[in-house]
Formats: structure tokens, sequence, C-alpha cells
């Protein structure tokens, strides 16, 4: 009797673990491993996206908007700002290059006008140093919007009585109000204001959870690759020029900045661009003939920094590069309701 309790008092834990089946109890999963957060040298690289310079008034930011999407700044009042620089397409028309007066194309492709504020200077050449000078530029050329002169323009918003009130409550201490550098100075002020926070925004700010693996193996990527050579800063690029071809020369019969100083050493040097929403703003290039990132990143690795990126690494830069995409603000960016011409306002002009 003694052995039987003995023996039972053995079986009774098996019972109790259900000893009856062998099957060996699966060790606990592993925890995945914590997401890094944005390294220092990461966030010294890019900075910080600036908020809006507040020098403006609302009353020069509103108006700026309405002229934005002013198709009587033109001569054949068709064409405004917003016709190539759509701000619900991230200010790019997705076109090679943009149809101006009479349908003509010019022979560059229309950068976003998002984060403009954040470059040192303007258009692929450089040759505006602000955002004041470069909205002149459209305005006055013959294959954009094709105005003569800046009096043109003025003559035609004077006739609108709309905005010569609109004129003197944005720029009371101007006389006249209502002047060329005024109508520019105003979208300059409205464009200021056209950034789009991204997730890589917050993740540099300290959310670890923002980018995720994929994207942060692509950021490591893009930095070690030898990216931020020319893309860093608060625009992640904006900030320098460089030679097209700066390892192995690229096809283009664009001269670039050469046509613009007279210098044969500045040949086939561009702006660097912006890649901020840069998966949302293609087609690339100057003259808008890469179709897809993917390729872009690829002839930028073997032209720019003489190394053949393999599929893997292309597809590992284009997914970070799609962290930058950011967020529209609807309210800011809508369409306002444009004045009704005066009666004295001139005709469209089609020739």
């Amino acid at each position: 009797m003694t052995r039987l309790f003995a023996f039972l008092a053995l079986l009774l834990p098996l019972v109790a673990c259900g000893g009856g089946d062998s099957t060996p109890t699966p060790p606990p999963a592993a925890e995945a491993p914590a997401a890094e957060p944005a390294t220092p040298a990461h966030v010294a690289l890019f900075g910080t996206l600036p908020a809006p310079t507040g020098a403006w008034s609302q009353d020069v930011v509103d108006l700026g908007r309405m002229l934005y999407f002013e198709p009587r700044l033109s001569k054949n009042h068709d064409i405004s700002c917003a016709s190539c620089h759509p701000l619900d397409r991230f200010g790019q028309d997705g076109l090679a290059t943009s149809p101006g007066h009479a349908g003509r194309h010019g022979g560059r492709n229309s950068p976003t006008t998002f984060h403009a504020s954040l470059h040192f200077a303007q258009f692929w050449d450089g040759r505006s140093p602000n955002l004041v000078d470069q909205a002149k530029g459209p305005i006055l050329n013959p294959v954009e919007m094709a105005r003569t002169d800046g009096a043109q323009v003025v003559d035609t918003l004077a006739s609108i009585p709309e905005y010569v009130e609109a004129f003197k409550k944005a720029f009371p201490s101007r006389t006249p109000a209502m002047t060329f550098d005024t109508v520019a100075t105003a979208i300059a002020a409205f464009e200021e204001g056209l950034l789009t926070p991204s997730r890589f925004d917050a993740y540099l700010g300290g959310d670890v959870s923002a980018l995720n693996a994929a994207e942060r193996a692509g950021l490591d990527l893009f930095v070690s690759t030898g990216c931020t050579a020319c893309h860093a800063g608060p625009a992640i690029g904006g900030a320098m020029y460089q030679k097209l071809g700066l390892v192995e020369p690229y096809p283009t019969e664009d001269v670039g900045r050469a046509a613009v100083t007279g210098r044969d050493a500045e040949k086939f040097v561009f702006k660097v661009p912006s890649l901020r929403n840069i998966a949302r703003t293609g087609p690339y290039l100057h003259d808008g003939s890469i179709a897809k990132l993917e390729d872009m990143v690829s002839i930028m690795g073997k032209h720019q920094l003489g190394k053949q990126l393999s599929d893997d690494e292309v597809g590992s830069i284009v997914a970070f590069l799609g962290s930058l995409t950011g967020e529209v603000d609807p309210e800011y960016t809508r369409k306002p309701e444009l004045p009704a011409n005066g009666p004295t306002t001139p005709k469209p002009d089609p020739s």
C-alpha cells in the first residue's frame, strides 16, 4: 500500500500538467526588436522643417492666394500659377513640360511650388534669387503667361474694384499699393506657406514609429550611398548647384546654369531639387524625361555617384523617399472666389 501511494504521488503532477501529452511547451515568442530613434547625425543632416516666417500679414497672404489662382495675370486670361503648379497635385502638373500661351511648351519641367521658399535660389538654373523675383518671371515669359511688361498686369488688376481694395488693405503703407512688385510680393508671401510636414519630420522629432523598418533601412542606405552630399537640409535639396553627370556624363543638350552665367565651367549645372513629396511630383529631371522614381534613383546613383545600385538598393531608397510625402493643408491651398471683371477690364488676347 505504501508503494501504491508513492506511485500515485508521482502520477498526480503529470495529470495536472497534461502528462498524457508528450508535446513540449513552446517557448514564448521572441519580441520584435525595438525601433531605433533618429540619430543625432540624421537630425544634423536634415534639420527641422521651418514654419513660415510670419513676415507678412494675413491680408497679404490672402491676396497672394487669389493672385496664385488668377488667370488674368496672363495675356489671354487663361493661365495662372496654379495651371502649371496645381496645389491639389503637390504643386506639379505631372507633365514633362507645361503648356503656356497659345499652347506652346517651354524646354524645362515645371518644379513644384511646395517648399520653394526653402531654396537658396529659384528656377532650375538659379536665375532668380528669391520667390518675389521668381513670381515675375513666368508672367513676363512669352512662352508662359506672355505679358509684355508688369504695367499690363497692373492695368488689368486695377480695372477690378475688388483688387484695388485688396491691395490697399494688404499694403497700406505703399503708395501706390498696387505695383508689379507688390503683385509678386503677395504671391511669394502665399507660397511661403506651402509646406507639407511629413512622417519623416515626425521621425526626426522623436516619433520612432513614424517610419517603418523598410523606410528606416532606406534612410540608412540613402545616407551611406552618398545621396546626402546634395540632398540634405530642411528641403532635402534646394541648397546648392551641381553638375548633372558629375561622375559619368549625362546625355542632355540643356547647358543649365551656363546659359545664365556664360561660364563653360557651369555647363550642365543645375540647382539640386528638393526631394520633399518626390514620390508625387514626377516626372523627373530638368526636362521631365524620367517617368519613374526607381529609374531616377538608379540614374542618380550611376551618373552622380558612380555606383550601380541593385534593384533591392533602389527599392530600399525609394521606400525611404515615400516617407517624405507630406500633408497638404486643404484650407490653405483651396482656390478662393475670384472677383468679377470691372467695366474697363481688358479683354483676353490670344495673339
